[in-house]
């Protein structure tokens, strides 16, 4: 018989479980709390960056793609990466001289006169292409050279000086040209090519995306790295990481459907290439700096002994000649150069796309990637007007709707700022 003892026996305890963990579902709203916070901070501060002109794009697309299923085909992409090349290089240099607070209103002029320039000296002259290519980018620096000096030296205002500028420089171009007024190109010389060729091999286009994500991740972290040292609010690593994953997603899908038509063009190449560079002139160079500086104060900028001469005409030579090459690339787009070169809408869209990139108005805030995201919108809205048959009027009014938008976001973002302490 089994004592009282054993009878009253208890059962082990059962063992404590540790700590638990949050569940996915749980550790997901918790990202999205912290991302919507962080939203929230940015918009009450003035800066959202990049975000509203990339939901301007993807409310673009996906209305052009909505009414025609050939929008956002190989094909219309593909003459879409060329078409923002000529336009987006002239607004890359518009940006230069909007971060100083200017405006330069002659762009177009010179982009005519470059073309004009080279057509002459080429066709007319039989001067050999790659003479009459360094004769006619220039002659774009020189002109913009000319005014950046008048407007460090009189210290008239930009827009004035580049009105002058606009007139005498289209005056120039139709003297050059002649009675006949249009020339033809080589359609199958170097500046033809520059819009005509494309990289049919697939690791071109695939290539690419993969060293512009790799250099944007690279970057970044030693951004990161770097304002950590110094004390200084840095993005986290998981930030840096999500940034580069949705970056590569987006090139590489756009690599696929480059080489599902012909291939990577040699324009969106050389366009990449220069914006990337002038991004780190901009960003990484004492030049950018005080160019950055300039755009914040120029009164402030003199008494602290920056070369202000010196960065006011520097700005307007590279305004000057990045209209001067993105007036060759329009030019080798239509394989002629007319009197009509450098007119029309071109000096409103560059500015456009520059100001709907995000560059303010006001100076001191915008990168070179500003001009590409700002002409893609403009392009786009363009291209999906044709496709679907729609008049030009709505055009001009779908534009001229998303620029009056821009414009207000940019000054209730400088007004955010100035009540942060941060303009």
């Amino acid at each position: 018989m089994e004592s009282s003892a054993d009878s009253t026996r208890t059962a082990p305890a059962a063992p404590t479980a540790g700590p638990r963990r949050p569940s996915r579902r749980a550790a997901l709203g918790e990202v999205l709390e912290s991302g919507v916070a962080v939203l929230r901070r940015k918009l009450s501060a003035g800066e959202l960056g990049s975000l509203p002109v990339v939901l301007v794009l993807a409310a673009v697309w996906i209305t052009f793609q909505s009414l025609n299923s050939s929008f956002l085909s190989p094909r219309n992409l593909s003459n879409l990466s060329v078409d923002i090349v000529g336009t987006g290089l002239i607004a890359v240099g518009i940006v230069f001289v909007l971060l100083i607070g200017e405006l330069d209103l002659s762009v177009g002029s010179i982009s005519g006169l470059a073309a004009a320039v080279f057509a002459v000296l080429n066709v007319n002259n039989g001067v050999p292409e790659w003479l009459a290519l360094i004769a006619a980018v220039l002659a774009g620096t020189v002109a913009g050279t000319v005014q950046g000096y008048s407007v460090a030296k009189t210290r008239v205002p930009a827009f004035v000086v580049t009105l002058a500028g606009l007139l005498t420089f289209n005056g120039v171009m139709l003297y050059i040209l002649g009675t006949n007024g249009t020339v033809n190109l080589d359609e199958t010389g170097l500046v033809a090519k520059l819009t005509s060729h494309y990289f049919t091999n697939d690791a071109a286009a695939y290539g690419l995306a993969a060293v512009g994500t790799g250099l944007v991740f690279l970057v970044s972290q030693q951004d990161r790295r770097r304002r950590r040292m110094m004390g200084m609010p840095h993005r986290s690593l998981q930030g840096i990481v999500v940034r580069t994953a949705i970056l590569a997603a987006v090139a590489f899908t756009a690599a696929y459907l480059l080489n599902r038509f012909q291939g990577l063009p040699l324009a969106l190449l050389i366009f990449l290439v220069m914006v990337a560079g002038l991004d780190i002139v901009l960003r990484r160079t004492h030049y950018g700096r005080q160019v950055y500086a300039l755009g914040g104060s120029i009164e402030a900028a003199r008494r602290a002994s920056l070369n202000v001469t010196g960065v006011q005409t520097a700005v307007l030579a590279v305004s000057g000649t990045m209209a001067a090459i993105g007036g060759l690339f329009l030019a080798s787009r239509i394989t002629s150069v007319s009197q009509g070169a450098g007119s029309g809408l071109l000096l409103l869209n560059a500015i456009a796309a520059a100001v709907i990139g995000g560059t303010s108005l006001f100076g001191g805030r915008g990168t070179t990637w500003s001009a590409v995201l700002g002409m893609l919108v403009i392009q786009s809205i363009a291209s999906g007007m044709v496709i679907t048959d729609t008049p030009t009027a709505v055009q001009f009014m779908i534009t001229g709707g998303v620029l009056f938008a821009a414009v207000v976001i940019d000054a209730l973002a400088r007004r955010s700022q100035e009540a942060h302490g941060r303009a």
